[in-house]
């Protein structure tokens, strides 16, 4: 983009369309590595459905999910997707502050802030 130039509605439509899509395809490859990974280390063992287990304390973090995914383990791969996935709109909505900011659109600037401040409170479980 040039000097003093706004951008366009149809520009930041195509961006955000790209966003999306790319997050939402690199979701869906994590998850699918993911279940080749667990799918092709766990396929031998038999699940005890009688009893609850709910996902191991290191997959309840994002520094825990990444550290499994980076040492290549089919569920924390699939944590990750589902990571991304998530992250995917919050991104999105970042980014359209920039672009509102950048088009000198302010009043739409400060209402995405609340939206994106209402992501992040309710990601963060509801307290700061």
């Amino acid at each position: 983009m040039k000097p003093g130039r706004r951008w366009s509605d149809e520009q930041i439509e195509r961006i955000i369309s790209y966003q999306l899509r790319f997050g939402v395809l690199l979701s869906a490859l994590l998850v699918m590595v993911g279940g080749v990974v667990y799918l092709a280390r766990e396929a031998d063992r038999v699940p005890h459905y009688r009893v609850f287990r709910g996902e191991p304390p290191e997959l309840r973090t994002v520094g825990g999910i990444i550290h499994r995914a980076l040492a290549f383990d089919g569920r924390g791969i699939i944590e990750l997707g589902l990571l991304v996935l998530i992250a995917t709109p919050v991104i999105r909505v970042a980014f359209s502050v920039v672009a509102f900011a950048l088009e000198g659109d302010y009043l739409y600037v400060g209402i995405t802030l609340i939206v994106l401040a209402v992501l992040t409170f309710s990601l963060a479980g509801g307290r700061f």
